[in-house]
């Protein structure tokens, strides 16, 4: 098949040009190059198109023959300050807006879309006494004291954590999330009216080669690990307690490999988490990537970022059900690999 790749000469996206290719697609590299991710010009054995996903007149260029459209192109990270926002905006929903508009003209009925764990906001919490419960935003006064865990919003009381399951009620916490879950609804429209086919890739956190570094836009592995790099400690924020799923870059790639072969259901977008199965907390990514880089114990400094959530783990289940993916990387084997493999060039440096 003929695939446009998005965001193609990107972290994510290189991987998966790599394991398209590999299985024989033909693929054409869409990239910007933002700054935020491309500290350097890529060195790629793909076709790449210095471009943005906003030129609809370049994306009619494009589209003739293309048979899927594997959208990887977005501004990622946490930011800096809702400053921010306007970027993340043009960059993520209204560059794909023009991206399906530009579809829709060409006859192109088939996405697949990088969207994000992001949306779920703070994953799925069981309260002893009121079942499942959504819990509202963590007070400063108990992420003051150490408190770090969310409440109850009915009895006060610190509900556990569960696996998240992709029919979990969105609720993005940061701007980047906004955009993310924005995608996801301008797909959904988007295929309910021509018929087209969407997968939503929910990623969650994405590590190994190629992350970028020296940017606030990057993920917490590359922060960790640029840290370490520089011989400096990982500082990790709350206690280093809180979950996440990590998974490795391949797996990713693999993924979207499957999602680009296997149809998703006609009129509809059909979201999946894309994750490894196995929850760690971000002290011990730091711990381990530390050992592994012979470099200084991580900080723990408490405190917290505005719109970072406690815990958010997913349910692969689904994955290997409609997709027949299961994560192949585990953590110990992804993060040596991580700690020598080589990170982008630090943004302005060249």
């Amino acid at each position: 098949m003929r695939v446009l790749l998005t965001g193609g000469a990107g972290f994510i996206g290189s991987a998966v040009a790599d394991a398209l290719t590999e299985r024989g697609h033909e693929v054409v590299l869409l990239d910007a190059l933002l700054p935020q991710a491309h500290g350097v010009e890529p060195d790629t054995r793909h076709r790449l198109v210095r471009g943005d996903v906003r030129d609809g007149d370049l994306l009619r260029e494009l589209l003739p023959d293309v048979d899927v459209v594997c959208h990887q192109a977005a501004m990622v990270g946490h930011g800096v300050d809702p400053g921010d926002m306007p970027e993340y905006v043009a960059h993520n929903d209204h560059a794909t807006a023009v991206l399906l508009a530009a579809m829709h003209e060409a006859g192109v009925d088939r996405l697949v879309l990088a969207s994000s764990m992001v949306v779920y906001g703070e994953g799925r919490y069981r309260c002893a006494e009121h079942g499942l419960v959504r819990p509202g935003a963590r007070s400063p006064a108990d992420v003051e004291a150490g408190r770090f865990d969310p409440r109850c919003p009915r009895c006060d009381r610190f509900p556990a954590a569960e696996l998240v399951p992709e029919d979990a009620a969105p609720d993005p916490r940061s701007t980047y999330a906004a955009t993310k879950l924005a995608q996801e609804h301008l797909a959904a429209a988007w295929a309910r009216q021509t018929g087209g086919r969407a997968w939503a890739l929910r990623y969650h956190n994405v590590y190994g080669p190629r992350m970028p570094s020296g940017t606030p836009y990057a993920g917490v592995a590359s922060l960790f690990r640029s840290a370490l790099h520089r011989g400096e400690a990982p500082v990790v924020l709350e206690d280093g307690q809180q979950r996440r799923d990590f998974v490795h870059v391949r797996d990713v790639a693999a993924a979207n490999l499957a999602a680009v072969e296997d149809p998703a259901p006609r009129g509809a977008l059909d979201a999946v988490n894309i994750c490894s199965g196995s929850p760690r907390t971000i002290g011990e990514l730091a711990e381990t990537l530390a050992r592994a880089c012979g470099g200084p114990d991580p900080v723990i400094a408490g405190g917290a970022r505005p719109g970072d959530v406690r815990h958010v783990v997913a349910d692969p289940a689904k994955a290997e059900r409609v997709l027949g993916f299961r994560a192949r990387t585990g953590f110990a084997e992804g993060v040596a690999e991580f700690a020598a493999a080589p990170l982008r060039a630090a943004v302005g440096q060249g």
